[in-house]
């Protein structure tokens, strides 16, 4: 298949239309000519696809890809580039949905509905793509240098999704934001080669994807089973449909390399080509006949929309453990009305709700991953009501009263509605009121059943243990200002606040973020969306303060509200039970703490990081013992600035919110870390105003021995024997020179030489050490230090 093609530097250059990656004000000027074209025949999936992937993947794949000019596949470089931004929380209107490989199946669809070509110029210009590329070869930045402060960077750039024809006013305009943007561009052998296919017509050979034998019978057993017509089996289906849209889901039974694949309705059945039936959200009404099925994923990965879950013969014997072993039956298969939507406790309420809250617990990372890492949780605003580093735990299945009253499930059922589903901004205000009362009116019943089913109070018996062995049962989150990831485990300093979610919370959290959340929609939907998150978190902590001492809780509580959270505190939230008793004894004056050690105590078993010998060393020796001598004297190092406040290591204000460190040894071995900042807030109970809730002096680091996060904001490499020197001037690294020279050392800028390889070496390690989760880090948050 054949596209005209225009120069290759349209390609990346569109990056920068859409702000992808370059610019710098002391730049060289382009006083000698461009690398010619290269003359040979350009292969796209050989010669062009890895140059994408290194130099212009980074900053364009998913979402919030700049002008929406996505690269992980062919299929969106020739669908080209759009102006409207698919994150804006300000829109009066919902806006139709772009999704490749759904919304639109050809080139010209994707062109009617606003997409502009990045290959194709106009009858007298030269492609986009080539003249970005062009530009930014023309204007290389200093090696290392620190960027002009008038490049706009980050997720609120202003990107200029310039067509040819209008290209020679922006370059005059932007000339040092070529493509790729703000970063070191392409070699000379890049450029020649991107130019090259260009110019030969922008070929695609990508072929289709061929499964193996036992792929095809996996995808045969699986799409089986989700079409079988019985009525346990469709209410089943589509449960799990609803459940496992957003993952790339993999078959571990199958060796070698995992391929990826995703789970949709298709207008054909098992055995023909799929046809996806593009419904804005997995709960919309499909309006025709359908069929679930696989197809496989294509492109490359990129790790912030890499999200996996394992199917194999085990996991559907355990499907089939949970939801067809008991007796039950259903009373008439639910519709797509908004009812149906906004309520899944009303919608699946055949279902056994103990395998319903079971299956979510046996994969607990991969459901919290959806909502923390997925299209809802990106920018300020969306992340603005969760605290940086919190622990969050669930309810045992046999203690939760959801599960095992069912008068009570069916009495609050009514109740556990979520906003979202009316667009009206008129009458978001009284939408609101509603869903919030809701919820309160919810919480007051719960306190009561709770009370009369456990007059003890709530003890360690409520906590599940992950069944002896299942290390999801205990979680760490981290918020990263404008994202947010989680990881297995209780990882870093006992945090302020901590979670205890039920299933009435987790499947809400998950409706609500990921189910009902559509990143198309209006003002109205992504606010409503919002503030019930924060409904939420309040619920999340309420239900974990059941396990603090009587008299203990409001106290605890308003340590969490400071400021005007103590307002929000009286006037949105159910009020705090405070004279209850709990079944957990207490011999200290601090029972959150004492709560905390004891938790570290008794889930050592399925906790994934047991120790943390970085962020909770209780003496000298703070490192890996089974890590190389190398490792460890990086990890003690390292540890002397984990957890300490920033009052006391005044340099932890000075370093954003997610750094990668690659740390290499002489052997040419190499490890890695993450320096996570917690900021410390008054309070997270508003989504606007943080910077008026900022405690800098309370900041403090998390050291991760791995990688956490899917936007790094800076790297630092560090040769192994410079580590100590490092740290000891980063933690007394007060003024803006003291900061500069250690970014000078060892900072790997933006244009540095080596970034892109220094980068992907952080995706290398991963694939070397998890490789089911690696992919493409994003760098549309890496800051200009």
């Amino acid at each position: 298949m054949r596209y005209p093609a225009l120069p290759l530097l349209a390609l990346c250059a569109i990056g920068l239309l859409l702000g992808a990656c370059t610019d710098n004000r002391d730049m060289a000027r382009a006083d000698t000519p461009l690398p010619m074209p290269t003359a040979r025949e350009v292969s796209f999936e050989q010669d062009v696809k890895p140059i994408l992937d290194a130099k212009c993947l980074a900053c364009h794949g998913c979402y919030d890809a700049p002008c929406q000019l996505k690269l992980e596949t062919a299929e969106g470089l020739v669908r080209g580039a759009n102006p409207e931004p698919v994150y804006d929380g300000t829109r009066k209107h919902a806006m139709s949905p772009t999704r490749l490989g759904m919304d639109e199946q050809t080139e010209a669809g994707w062109r009617s509905r606003g997409f502009h070509s990045v290959l194709q110029g106009g009858e007298q210009t030269q492609s986009v793509l080539y003249r970005m590329l062009a530009l930014g070869k023309q204007h290389p930045p200093k090696p290392n240098s620190r960027l002009p402060d008038d490049i706009e960077l980050g997720i609120a750039r202003q990107n200029q999704c310039v067509t040819s024809e209008a290209f020679d006013e922006y370059a005059q305009d932007h000339p040092l934001e070529g493509m790729p943007l703000a970063v070191t561009g392409l070699t000379d052998d890049e450029f020649a080669t991107l130019s090259g296919w260009l110019n030969q017509g922008a070929p695609i050979d990508t072929a289709p994807v061929t499964l193996s034998a036992a792929e095809q019978r996996a995808v045969d057993t699986w799409e089986g089973f989700l079409n079988r017509e019985d009525d346990r089996h469709r209410l089943v289906a589509r449960w799990l449909f609803e459940h496992l849209f957003l993952a790339h889901l993999y078959f571990e039974d199958i060796d070698g390399q995992p391929r990826f694949f995703d789970v949709v309705r298709s207008s054909t059945p098992p055995g023909k080509p799929v046809a996806p039936i593009a419904t804005v959200r997995p709960n919309d009404a499909p309006g025709q006949a359908f069929f679930y099925r696989l197809r496989p994923v294509e492109g490359t990965l990129v790790h912030k929309r890499h999200i996996t879950f394992a199917l194999s013969e085990a996991r559907l014997a355990r499907v089939r453990e949970l939801f067809f072993s008991d007796d039950w039956a259903v009373s008439s298969l639910p519709g797509y009305d908004d009812v149906a939507r906004a309520n899944p406790f009303l919608t699946f309420a055949d279902i056994p709700a103990q395998a319903r809250y079971q299956f979510m617990l046996d994969e607990a990372e991969y459901f919290t991953r959806t909502f923390i890492r997925g299209p809802v949780c990106r920018g300020q605003i969306a992340t603005d009501v969760i605290r940086d580093q919190f622990w969050t735990f669930f309810q045992a299945p046999d203690r939760d009263q959801f599960i095992l009253d069912a008068d009570y499930r069916a009495k609050v059922t009514p109740l556990l509605g979520m906003p979202g589903q009316d667009y009206s901004l008129l009458d978001a205000g009284e939408n609101w009121l509603h869903y919030r009362g809701q919820r309160n009116d919810y919480l007051a019943q719960r306190q009561q059943q709770y009370m009369q089913a456990q007059p003890a109070g709530a003890s360690f018996s409520d906590i599940w243990d992950g069944d002896g062995h299942n290390t999801n049962a205990l979680l760490t989150i981290f918020r990263h200002h404008d994202s947010a990831s989680v990881t297995r485990g209780l990882v870093g300093e006992v945090p302020l606040t901590l979670w205890l979610m039920d299933y009435p919370l987790f499947e809400r959290t998950y409706y609500e973020l990921v189910v009902n959340f559509d990143v198309f929609g209006n003002l109205a939907h992504q606010a409503q969306t919002r503030l019930y998150f924060d409904l939420i978190r309040n619920g999340a902590e309420q239900n974990f303060l059941r396990l603090m001492p009587a008299g203990t809780r409001k106290d605890i509580q308003r340590g969490w509200y400071q400021g005007l959270g103590k307002l929000r505190l009286d006037i949105s939230y159910h009020h705090l039970d405070d004279t209850a008793p709990s079944a957990e004894p207490y011999v200290s004056k601090a029972p959150q703490q004492e709560f905390a050690i004891r938790l570290l105590e008794r889930l050592r078993d399925i906790n994934a990081m047991p120790d943390d010998a970085l962020n909770r060393c209780q003496g000298g020796n703070c490192g890996r013992r089974e890590q190389p001598a190398w490792v460890q004297r990086a990890d003690q190092a390292l540890a002397r600035i984990a957890s300490t406040p920033a009052a006391e290591l005044p340099g932890i204000k000075q370093l954003p919110e997610v750094v990668f460190v690659r740390v290499s040894h002489t052997d040419g071995e190499r490890t890695v870390y993450s320096l996570l900042r917690n900021r410390a807030h008054s309070n997270v109970a508003f989504m606007l105003g943080e910077s008026l809730r900022y405690e800098p002096d309370k900041d403090t680091v998390t050291v991760f021995p791995g990688i956490i996060g899917s936007y790094p904001n800076f790297i630092f490499d560090v040769p192994a024997s410079q580590v100590e020197h490092f740290v000891s001037l980063l933690g007394r690294a007060e003024e803006d020179e003291d900061f500069e020279r250690i970014v000078t050392s060892w900072g790997v800028r933006r244009t540095h030489p080596q970034f892109w390889a220094v980068l992907h070496d952080f995706t290398a390690w991963q694939r070397e050490h998890q490789p089911l989760q690696a992919g493409v880090f994003d760098v549309n948050r890496f800051e200009n230090l």
